[in-house]
């Protein structure tokens, strides 16, 4: 909290304005309030436990080679599973944190107040963060369940920790990017449907065609960043800076049909990390500019 200047009166001093951090604190606070007791959290969570639920039943009537290598399996379950629920989370709740403010008309109200527009963006985006890594431990339990439960407790891999690592910060990406289309439109609508079309299809399709016409790294696109969740969990993972290529060819010695592209741990990184940083600061002066007239 700021202080009053010095001899401000009681009422002045009451009527001080809170610091940056206080008012980033208390924005995410009540938001994250908002998230957790909404009907979309709910829904989301309720999403979540039947996703976990169709792979434990199909791990479990199926087994295999799954239930035969710990590796496989973490890698399998949370690389096929966590950067899904990382998306629709981000829909859930970064979907509409900025486009609301205009479709509902609180932020009428809201930028009224002696409230910095910077500490609401980041007090919103905190909030959604929060709420996301709350439905993506939800998915971590449903996955440790079913590990501990075929491999005992003595089979939970190093790597889940680093893997968990990295889907906080594709995490901080996606929702970076869901802050920005929400900046650029006044409608909910729009930002919840360009997040969930874009990184479910949109840039994968992009990613594809920048490897398979361009002849190139998509190292632009992040989705292929994100397969480095569950890459890290293969024994011979490469954390480079730098990606490797694979030839597919046609037969032993035959043509090269095309070529494979596969991140280096470190370069997902620093892609997922460039992704936040420009498209969070990007939205927030999209947000800034606005006016709510």
């Amino acid at each position: 909290m700021a202080t009053p200047a010095p001899g401000a009166t009681p009422a002045e001093a009451h009527a001080t304005v809170p610091d940056s951090l206080t008012q980033v604190f208390r924005l995410s606070r009540y938001q994250l309030r908002e998230y957790l007791f909404s009907r979309r959290f709910l829904v989301l969570v309720a999403v979540v436990a039947t996703i976990g639920g169709i792979i434990t039943a199909i791990v479990g009537h199926y087994r295999g080679a799954l239930v035969s290598d710990n590796l496989a399996f973490y890698g399998s379950f949370w690389g096929g599973g966590a950067d899904v629920v990382i998306v629709l989370a981000a829909v859930f709740f970064g979907g509409d944190a900025i486009a609301g403010e205009f479709q509902n008309k609180t932020g009428y109200f809201l930028m009224g107040l002696p409230v910095r527009r910077a500490a609401v963006y980041a007090g919103k985006y905190v909030a959604a963060f929060v709420a996301s890594v709350a439905v993506l431990v939800l998915f971590l339990l449903i996955l440790l369940g079913n590990g501990l439960y075929y491999f005992g407790t003595g089979a939970v891999p190093w790597q889940l920790g680093v893997s968990l690592l990295l889907a906080v910060v594709y995490l901080l990406a996606v929702l970076g990017a869901t802050f920005l289309f929400s900046s650029l439109f006044k409608t909910s609508a729009y930002g919840f449907v360009l997040t969930a079309v874009l990184f479910l299809f949109g840039f994968t399709i992009l990613q594809a065609l920048v490897a398979d016409l361009v002849k190139m790294e998509p190292w632009m696109v992040i989705s292929y960043a994100s397969p480095v969740i569950g890459n890290v969990f293969a024994p011979n993972a490469s954390w480079a800076l730098t990606g490797t290529i694979t030839d597919v060819r046609a037969g032993p010695g035959g043509p090269v049909l095309s070529q494979v592209y596969t991140p280096g741990i470190l370069e997902g990184v620093v892609i997922m990390l460039a992704y936040f940083l420009l498209t969070a600061i990007a939205g927030l002066l999209l947000f800034e500019r606005e006016e709510f007239a």
